[in-house]
């Protein structure tokens, strides 16, 4: 359970994340265990799952007790023609965030660090934040009853510790540090493997993007969408101006259908007492 009780005025700090460079990316799954043993998260059906068959990936996904997950994408056209990619995901801590847009408890707050962190002690597990989440990172936790993500591990960072995953990463895939020393780190990087031929490029480190930066960025080199990562992910209010406008005209309608039925009704009334009097 995180609690924040510092303000981010009082304590304000330069905005802290990951960069993933998922091209040195070897599936180990250290991260994975890191995480699950510093945040103390529950085993899944008692530490007993069933393989997926899905190649080496067993987590499937990021939920409410797995807040870091190794994709293994295949990609073969032949028993030996083909590569695997491998990408670490998390929480993308987004500047705009749109889990804590829809928080009706205030349970999801930003900290001094700019990440994005639920309070399991104030959320009510109404799952609004799951829906808002364009990239699928929250769930509940069977055992807390309350959603629950990544938090970058705020309890590490307020006493100057780095993140359990990317302190345990042996190739240096998870990068943590500032956003802006990791953005001039991950340009480079991709400078380099482009003079190399290879078709690299970051995802969600644009400030000027739609959810205003990722603070957790990756380099990809196939497109977003084969990583399961939405190619442009939107707020839930970006959709707010149409449903507005929609709901004004739909209410101008069933007001102008109100009056046409009123006015109907009345003349109905006045031919009756016209029969009537005669």
């Amino acid at each position: 359970m995180v609690t924040i009780t510092r303000t981010r005025a009082a304590a304000a700090k330069e905005a802290m994340g990951f960069f993933t460079d998922t091209t040195v990316c070897i599936g180990c799954k250290a991260c994975e265990v890191a995480c699950k043993n510093w945040n103390q998260l529950p085993a899944t059906h008692g530490g007993v799952s069933e393989m997926s068959g899905d190649s080496y990936d067993n987590t499937r996904k990021l939920d409410g007790t797995h807040w870091r997950h190794v994709k293994f994408i295949e990609q073969f056209t032949g028993p030996y023609e083909g590569r695997w990619l491998m990408m670490s995901d998390v929480c993308k801590h987004c500047v705009k965030a749109g889990c804590l847009e829809v928080c009706p408890t205030g349970a999801i707050i930003r900290t001094e660090f700019d990440t994005v962190v639920i309070q399991s002690d104030v959320c009510n597990g109404c799952r609004a934040c799951i829906a808002a989440c364009p990239f699928g990172v929250i769930d509940i936790n069977h055992v807390s009853g309350t959603a629950q993500k990544c938090t970058l591990c705020y309890d590490r960072l307020g006493v100057g510790l780095e993140p359990a995953c990317s302190k345990a990463c042996p190739t240096d895939s998870i990068q943590f540090g500032t956003i802006s020393e990791l953005r001039a780190r991950a340009q480079q990087r991709v400078q380099q493997l482009q003079s190399q031929g290879v078709k690299a490029q970051l995802y969600g480190d644009d400030p000027n993007g739609p959810l205003g930066g990722l603070n957790s960025f990756y380099l990809l080199v196939d497109k977003p969408e084969v990583y399961g990562l939405p190619a442009n992910p939107q707020l839930p209010s970006r959709g707010l101006k149409k449903s507005m406008t929609f709901s004004v005209a739909t209410a101008a309608v069933l007001g102008l259908l109100a009056l046409v039925g009123i006015r109907k009704r009345r003349m109905e009334e006045k031919e009756k007492e016209g029969v009537m009097n005669v």
